[in-house]
């Protein structure tokens, strides 16, 4: 398994596969029915490299993607990411794909100087939210107990 940074740069094919990773992604949330809306706004993030999005490769096909979206705080004089996509392909769950691109993500936080990787999840996604706190992230002071989703945080680095 490898981990690629997934840009306009990247070859066509991984980011077709990404892209149509992005598509299931959504379709796991219930957003069905604008798979060429959904298409068009991920190779948006890929153009203007907006977000930052790697892919975990399994022999050359993209089987898990991450999108990060980096945010900065002038009064903080901070910048946070927010892990805001994480998906793996239902016949590669398992595999530890998940974890390396959330460990990936952490790494990448520390070299670029973040302050914090942030995330929500759906309240009812056990196994997401075990991977999470598995990997170090505990609910972030601003989650709302009662709410659909639950926010996780912790600071970068490579002890995941």
């Amino acid at each position: 398994m490898g981990i690629v940074r997934v840009s306009a740069d990247s070859t066509a094919d991984v980011a077709a596969q990404v892209t149509e990773l992005f598509v299931a992604y959504r379709a796991f949330y219930g957003r069905v029915g604008d798979e060429d809306a959904a298409r068009a706004f991920v190779a948006t993030r890929f153009a203007r490299g907006d977000s930052l999005v790697w892919a975990a490769l399994d022999q050359g096909r993209a089987v898990a993607f991450t999108q990060v979206y980096p945010g900065h705080s002038s009064v903080r004089l901070r910048t946070t990411w927010q892990l805001n996509d994480l998906f793996v392909a239902p016949d590669a769950r398992g595999a530890g794909h998940g974890a390396a691109l959330v460990r990936h993500v952490l790494a990448q936080a520390q070299d670029a100087g973040a302050h914090e990787v942030r995330l929500e999840t759906q309240r009812t996604n056990a196994t997401a939210r075990a991977l999470y706190e598995r990997l170090g992230f505990r609910p972030a002071a601003s989650a709302d107990p009662d709410g659909e989703f639950v926010a996780y945080a912790r600071p970068p680095g490579r002890d995941a």
